[in-house]
């Protein structure tokens, strides 16, 4: 994959814990000279995510939003795609099945 694509993988819980962590690292990826047109937020590795995760996510779409730039997600498991489900998020963000199918749009 090109420059114009940063993949983070976060692991484990994104709550209320975590959450600010995780805005911390989409600001900084957000804030460099030339940042990438794409953050591909892979959360294969996540097991559980509560509404402040939910947050998290919503507030790294904005970020990237306002630099022009766009956030999808990929690899959600049962638990996080049901809850992206009843928040109505599907409208919202961009989310691939696997990483593979995300790549597949950029060629």
């Amino acid at each position: 994959m090109s420059e114009q694509v940063k993949i983070i993988r976060p692991a484990g819980r994104l709550d209320v814990t975590t959450a600010a962590e995780f805005r911390r690292q989409v600001s900084d990826i957000a804030s460099v000279a030339n940042p990438p047109k794409y953050l591909l937020v892979d959360l294969q590795g996540i097991t559980f995510m509560d509404s402040s995760g939910l947050g998290a996510l919503v507030s790294a779409l904005k970020s990237f939003r306002n630099i022009g730039g766009e956030m999808v997600i990929s690899s959600a498991n049962d638990q996080v795609q049901m809850l992206f489900e009843l928040t109505s998020m599907t409208k919202i963000f961009k989310i691939y099945i696997t990483v593979d199918e995300f790549k597949a749009t950029l060629s």
